[in-house]
């Protein structure tokens, strides 16, 4: 098969680690964002991610959304077909994982896709002091809307590359079980 390629949509509110996620996974954990500026359009990075035990790879384009609503409008229009979505909240934030069933419901909005490959990620964890969401709260509700639950800190270089490399995986399950589909049609 070679390589694929899949639009990742990385949506959350304002502040939760998006960009920092997005850098380091880009940079293989060498770029950390020390100062912080609000991403106000879309910043795509790509990334290609080896597929295990195959030869093949998916080339990831990690849109990185704003969280500001005032950016909505503006950046949902890029959103159209992604091949998978990363959902990102603040563990220390209890608003941000209130948010995240809004941010959910309009990625899907956007695909005709019913199954869209999409992990649900708690970042900060290094902040276990200030922890507002219980980890198995935030589990059941990833398990109720379909999608995979990671926990990570970005600061800390924890995990930062799993969830990514979840979506790539579970994007080239999905593509090879839609042409075993289409073989099966012929």
């Amino acid at each position: 098969m070679g390589k694929l390629t899949a639009k990742c949509i990385v949506a959350g509110d304002s502040s939760v680690g998006k960009s920092t996620l997005v850098q380091l996974f880009s940079s293989n954990g060498s770029h950390f964002l020390k100062n912080y500026s609000m991403t106000t359009g879309i910043d795509v990075v790509m990334k290609t991610v080896q597929i295990p035990d195959t030869g093949d790879s998916i080339e990831l384009f990690l849109c990185d959304s704003p969280g500001k609503a005032v950016f909505s409008d503006m950046t949902e229009m890029q959103w159209d077909q992604p091949g998978c979505f990363c959902l990102v909240f603040d563990v220390t934030n209890e608003a941000s994982f209130s948010s995240c069933t809004k941010w959910l419901q309009k990625v899907r909005s956007k695909t005709s896709s019913a199954q869209l490959p999409a992990v649900l990620v708690g970042n900060k964890t290094d902040l276990s002091d200030r922890r507002a969401v219980d980890k198995l709260e935030a589990q059941e509700w990833a398990v109720r809307h379909g999608l995979v639950y990671f926990e990570t800190s970005a600061k800390d270089l924890e995990n930062y590359e799993l969830p990514f490399q979840s979506l790539a995986k579970s994007f080239y399950h999905m593509y090879q079980e839609r042409v075993e589909n289409f073989k099966s049609l012929v």
